[in-house]
Parts: structure tokens; sequence; C-alpha cells
């Protein structure tokens, strides 16, 4: 069998343990839907808000389908031996890591269509004016958390742990990052903090694509960002890379 067959058939059994597992499943795509529907079942009156919340739960979907996913996932997964095993087997590293990235890619923009679906039928937020630059910074935006989530993992010391780990940096991130309100009512100082990390730019994107339609070259600056946090994780996540939990 080929290693792209091999690493269809790794997605498909991906998909089927995501499905399995009704905590991710939850985490995944009903608690931002929950927050989707409370929050603007509150501002529903009035669509400023609306087309900030839009694209602020689609860019805190992202992050926590690959971010989170990601971090939570390999060190369970190298906790319980699972991927020193794997070293053991015939299926080729590239395959299960191909199989086991695209459900996460998968998920992500699964999520940011169903964000988009529920903002338009529900409460008339317009159906994106440009489908193509939603498309690339939901995938930069995948590549960038994904690889950052993967890094983390090298630094969580056991499974136990990840939550802690993973919230210190999720949660202060969407709270200033633009998620539920406009990121320029902060202090210039928080201001600041949310410019250099990428979940702000990644949602400035979505915001472009989904409401104002002006371009990808209006965000290009956005998207340079997005892109080196991907780099950097890149980076990090493949020089830290471990099959086993030995330390």
């Amino acid at each position: 069998m080929s290693s792209a067959a091999l690493a269809w058939q790794q997605f498909r059994l991906e998909r089927k343990l995501f499905w399995r597992n009704p905590s991710a499943a939850f985490f995944g795509f009903v608690l931002p839907m929950v927050l989707l529907l409370l929050l603007a079942s509150t501002v529903a009156s009035d669509p400023e808000d609306l087309d900030i919340l839009i694209p602020g739960i689609a860019g805190m979907s992202v992050m926590g389908t690959t971010f989170n996913s990601m971090a939570y996932s390999l060190t369970f997964l190298r906790e319980q031996g699972i991927l020193k095993r794997l070293r053991g087997t015939p299926v080729p590293a590239p395959a299960y890591f191909a199989g086991f990235l695209g459900n996460a890619v998968a998920n992500a923009f699964v999520q940011v269509g169903l964000v988009v679906l529920v903002g338009h039928l529900l409460y008339d937020v317009t159906w994106p004016r440009d489908w193509f630059e939603l498309v690339v910074f939901t995938i930069v935006g995948v590549v960038a958390f994904g690889s950052l989530g993967i890094a983390l993992s090298h630094f969580i010391p056991n499974f136990d742990s990840a939550p802690a780990y993973v919230n210190a940096i999720f949660l202060p991130a969407i709270l200033i990052s633009g998620v539920f309100y406009s990121a320029e009512s902060l202090p210039a100082s928080i201001s600041g903090v949310a410019e250099a990390l990428p979940l702000k730019h990644v949602i400035d994107g979505f915001s472009d694509a989904i409401i104002d339609g002006r371009g990808l070259g209006h965000e290009f600056g956005a998207l340079a960002v997005v892109a080196a946090w991907g780099a950097v994780g890149l980076f990090l996540a493949i020089r830290g890379f471990r099959w086993d939990d030995e330390r």
C-alpha cells in the first residue's frame, strides 16, 4: 500500500476516534457553538458587535481545534508509549502524521464553516465576501497553531498537567485578541501583546474575509505575522520532537 493510501487510512481512523470521544467532540464543536449562540443572543440587536463576534469565534475555534488538540493529543500519545510503539510498526511516520494532522485540519475547516453558517442563517451576518482570503487564513492559521501546539507538547511533563499548560496560553490569548470584543478598546500595553501574537491577526484576516472583503493584500501584514509564527512553530516542533517520554 502506498504512503498516500496509508495516510488516508490513518486519517479515516483519526476521524472515527475523534467522534468516539464525546469530550473531544464537545470541546471541539459544541462549546464554540454554545458560546456563539449565547453571546450573539445578547448582542443580536447590534450588527457591529456581531461583525466582531463571528470572526472572533471562528479564530478561537481554529486555535482550539489545532493548538489545544495537538498539545493534548501528543502529550497523551507520548506518555502512553503509543508514539514509541508506532516506530516498530510498518506504518511510515510521515503517513501516520499526515493522517493525524489531517484530522485537525478537517476539524478547523468544519468549525469555521459552522460559525459562518450559523452567523448567516441565525443572525444575518453576510456570507464571506472573500472566500479565498478565508481559506488562506484558515490554512495558515492551522499550520501556525498546530505546529505551536506540537512544540508546546514537548514541554508538558505529563498529561495531567496538560490542561494547565494549554489554558495558561489559550485563555489569555482569546481574552486579549478580540474574540469577544474589538481589540482596539484594550489599553496600549495589552494591545501591543495581542499584536505580537498570531490569534489577533487570524481574527483580523477572518474579519476582512467575512465582513469587509477588501482582499488578501489588505491583510498581508497580518498574514505575514501568522506565517512567521508558523515557521517558528514548525522549527520548534521538529527540533524538539520526541517519540518517547524520556527526558
